[in-house]
């Protein structure tokens, strides 16, 4: 079903990644899967940089969210293969690189928080914090981790 929706969609699913740091990408504990932050990578896996506010635009940072928001989707898949056991999206947190006086923060997150929607429905709403930070691993654009409900 998802598949099928990401191809409705345009999309294809990124494979997850593996961690390039001493972490995992995620950990399952009882019914709680909480995935690590993923960032901003394109189609072509280079990352997408820049501040928000300065050289991105609100709409080049809400795609970059939703290349974000695929990746956690491909840990997710990897943590639950087929999506079998998913409940529901709990919570994003969404780190946006913000130039001095950017405030569009949530509008940025928006381009995540939309996908999972289209992607899983109502199981894609979430609790979402995002926030505005000076710089990002690899200077890219934004980050963003986890947490979903298993059954």
């Amino acid at each position: 079903m998802i598949e099928e929706r990401l191809r409705e969609l345009g999309l294809a699913l990124p494979a997850a990644t593996a961690p390039v740091a001493n972490y995992v990408p995620y950990v399952k504990h009882g019914a709680m899967l909480h995935i690590s932050g993923q960032v901003s990578i394109d189609a072509h896996g280079q990352p997408i940089t820049g501040r928000l506010g300065d050289e991105l635009s609100v709409e080049e940072g809400a795609a970059a969210a939703r290349r974000c928001a695929l990746a956690l989707v491909a840990q997710l898949g990897a943590a639950d293969p087929g999506f079998a056991r998913l409940e529901r999206w709990m919570k994003l947190n969404v780190f946006v690189a913000s130039a001095p006086g950017f405030t569009m923060q949530p509008q940025v997150a928006n381009g995540a928080s939309d996908l999972l929607v289209a992607l899983f429905g109502d199981r894609g709403r979430h609790a979402r914090s995002a926030v505005g930070v000076a710089m990002l691993p690899l200077g890219v654009a934004v980050e963003i981790d986890a947490l979903v409900a298993l059954r």
